[in-house]
């Protein structure tokens, strides 16, 4: 059986978004699934601090809005934008990528924070497994794609960051870790927890082999708690007991609110001293996870499969 160990994110009242993370006058921020839950929360605390713009990215533009507006009672001088995403399609990646690279002159936090869990088995729009195709690979390209940007900002900036949430549910990924072969399926013998966690467990190998790659940025991968948003609410994917844990044990005994568990990804994108290609779990634990999150070996060959699938649609 798996300890949840401090996986809540009981510890995150060690880090106060209004008194601890530093200014960020002049800094360009893209969160992708910004309209709601963790990430509307971390550009919450984010525009406390004065940021040049945050590009809220979403599915779905009138949410965003809503969001927008939310955040803007809060903070009035929250300078915000709305990047229409839809990660399960990569054109529509391709399209926000391009938006924001034409609109924007740097790139300072790339958050990718949007996801699915526990869905149904299916395919996107360009054929991956689809909490695959949507937690992975739509984020891979869009972080592909930013690279240019975030690199030249790089070189006159010594602090641009890739921070990737992930999930302490990469330990239900397969015993093997990724299996390949069923990238391009539905994947029906595996259960969406299996499927989820395979696709945290490739945000994890991700942001390891990003980090090598490209030294001159910091990547780090964070599970942000066991937080209460709609993630939980819309896995249908899992047994009836399952849902039910989810629903009551979790939500009352061990979820962290959503306030709670924001603060971890934005500890992860302003503190300072993270190593980069970390895996971090509340608040600000380094080395944890699953042996096979620390194996670069499958972090590249992770990174040439990606590569060579995304090669298909961006050539």
């Amino acid at each position: 059986m798996l300890s949840f160990g401090n996986i809540s994110g009981s510890n995150a009242m060690a880090f106060d978004p209004v008194k601890d993370i530093p200014p960020l006058d002049g800094k360009v921020i893209l969160v992708t699934g910004g309209s709601s839950g963790l990430g509307k929360q971390a550009i919450t605390y984010l525009t406390q601090h004065n940021p040049s713009q945050i590009w809220l990215a979403a599915q779905n533009i009138e949410e965003a809005e809503a969001a927008c507006t939310d955040i803007r009672q809060q903070v009035h001088q929250a300078n915000l934008r709305i990047l229409p995403l839809d990660l399960a399609s990569l054109d529509s990646v391709k399209q926000a990528a391009a938006t924001f690279s034409a609109q924007a002159d740097r790139l300072d936090i790339l958050m990718l924070n949007a996801g699915v869990m526990s869905i149904p088995p299916g395919l996107t729009e360009d054929g991956f497994e689809k909490q695959f195709g949507i937690n992975h690979m739509g984020h891979a390209l869009l972080t592909k794609l930013l690279l240019p940007l975030l690199t030249r900002t790089a070189s006159a900036s010594d602090d641009v960051r890739v921070i990737v949430v992930t999930s302490y549910s990469h330990w239900n990924a397969p015993e093997e870790g990724i299996l390949f072969d069923t990238l391009r399926t539905p994947a029906e013998h595996l259960s969406g927890s299996q499927r989820y966690g395979q696709s945290k467990l490739a945000n994890i190998l991700f942001a390891r082999h990003l980090a090598s790659q490209y030294p001159n940025l910091t990547v780090a991968a964070v599970h942000p708690g066991i937080a209460d948003t709609n993630l939980h609410a819309n896995a249908t994917d899992t047994r009836l007991v399952n849902r039910i844990i989810n629903r009551y044990l979790y939500k009352y005994l061990i979820f962290s609110s959503i306030a709670t568990a924001a603060k971890h990804q934005v500890w992860a994108a302003t503190k300072k001293g993270l190593k980069s290609g970390e895996y971090y779990e509340p608040l600000g634990i380094a080395g944890g996870g699953r042996p096979e999150g620390k194996d670069s070996q499958l972090a590249k060959k992770l990174w040439d499969w990606t590569e060579a699938e995304l090669l298909k649609f961006t050539s």
